[in-house]
């Protein structure tokens, strides 16, 4: 895909704080006003299911109630301003969803493959945990639709099929907050812009035949998953590909999503941070990439720039991040949370 980009690209301004802080980048374009002048935040403190959670899992579930923690610490999120989800109701998972699906994983049915797949224990509050990631994506992006920008503190599982989950997702929210979205009419056309380190496959394949929808992923090209689905903008990369690389690509291709014939009236932006060059899913998968702190912080701006300064909301979620360490990685993903904050004031 061949796009001529020089008009679009905005000035970058780089300032360095202090010698222990990473770059910021600042933009010097003066961005449009939404009806609020804050970022809104959507969280809610069941997203973690710590009780009896394996310390060894892959999946570091104290990340959720670490990252929330640290956002507050830091006076970017305010409490008596988080908007909490409630549980979907399951009309709104089955317009993503193979009804069965939903009633077989929700019952705690699923056969034992199918649960394997998954990757996460079952129980009655990883059913709600789940439900509720969903639910507030879906706050998110209506939250943002009024207010410019808004952030999920959960929620990327992009990895969810029809009547299948897989990699630690067992409901995609991104599929269905689109779907749900659209069949409203709240919106014409959606943008998934999904910038974790793995293809965002489910949504791909849940929202192939959407017409109103534009899936873009861009990703490692040997990471998980081995088979993959078609976006309807895929970029593979390749093992180790850093910041600059990374950039040059991303500012190809995400201005002509944003100004071709389906201009979006919202993007969807899975922020992962998996990834960066620290991030252990280099220990159990074939690709993986080498952005660092300042990388990550320059790619959301980016994002959230691009999509600003042509008055198209975003509604962002935390998608993939994997470390032992749960101070770091929570961290990792509060880049794109300071990203946004920087970005309205």
């Amino acid at each position: 895909m061949a796009v001529t980009l020089s008009r679009w690209l905005p000035r970058l301004h780089l300032k360095l704080e202090n010698a222990r802080r990473p770059i910021r980048c600042i933009w010097s374009a003066a961005l449009p006003l939404f009806k609020s002048a804050s970022v809104e935040w959507v969280y809610h403190p069941d997203y973690a299911v710590l009780d009896g959670w394996e310390p060894s899992h892959r999946f570091n579930m104290h990340k959720y109630p670490r990252l929330y923690e640290l956002l507050t610490e830091k006076k970017i999120v305010n409490p008596a301003a988080l908007h909490l989800p409630s549980d979907p109701a399951d009309n709104l998972l089955h317009l993503a969803h193979c009804p069965a699906y939903v009633a077989a994983y929700c019952s705690g049915s699923l056969c034992a493959s199918a649960q394997r797949r998954i990757g996460l224990p079952w129980s009655s509050s990883m059913v709600h945990a789940v439900r509720l990631e969903v639910a507030g994506t879906i706050l998110a992006a209506r939250l943002a639709l009024r207010a410019g920008l808004a952030c999920n503190l959960g929620g990327g599982t992009h990895h969810a099929h029809w009547a299948a989950g897989a990699g630690f997702n067992a409901f995609n929210d991104l599929a269905v907050t689109a779907k749900t979205l659209l069949q409203e009419r709240t919106v014409r056309h959606i943008l998934v812009v999904d910038l974790d380190v793995h293809q965002g496959d489910g949504t791909a394949a849940i929202l192939a035949n959407e017409p109103r929808a534009t899936t873009f992923s861009m990703h490692a090209s040997r990471a998980f998953p081995i088979r993959k689905q078609v976006s309807s903008l895929d970029v593979g990369l390749a093992t180790g590909t850093r910041g600059m690389e990374y950039m040059r690509l991303l500012r190809a291709h995400l201005p002509a999503l944003l100004d071709g014939p389906c201009t979006p009236d919202l993007v969807l932006y899975d922020a992962g941070v998996d990834v960066h060059e620290h991030d252990m899913v280099r220990e159990f998968c074939r690709g993986h990439l080498s952005l660092t702190d300042d990388d990550i912080w320059e790619r959301d701006s980016y994002v959230y720039h691009s999509c600003l300064s042509r008055r198209i909301p975003v509604a962002t979620v935390i998608g993939g991040g994997y470390s032992r360490n749960v101070d770091e990685l929570a961290r990792r993903h509060a880049i794109h949370a300071e990203a946004a904050a920087m970005m309205i004031a």
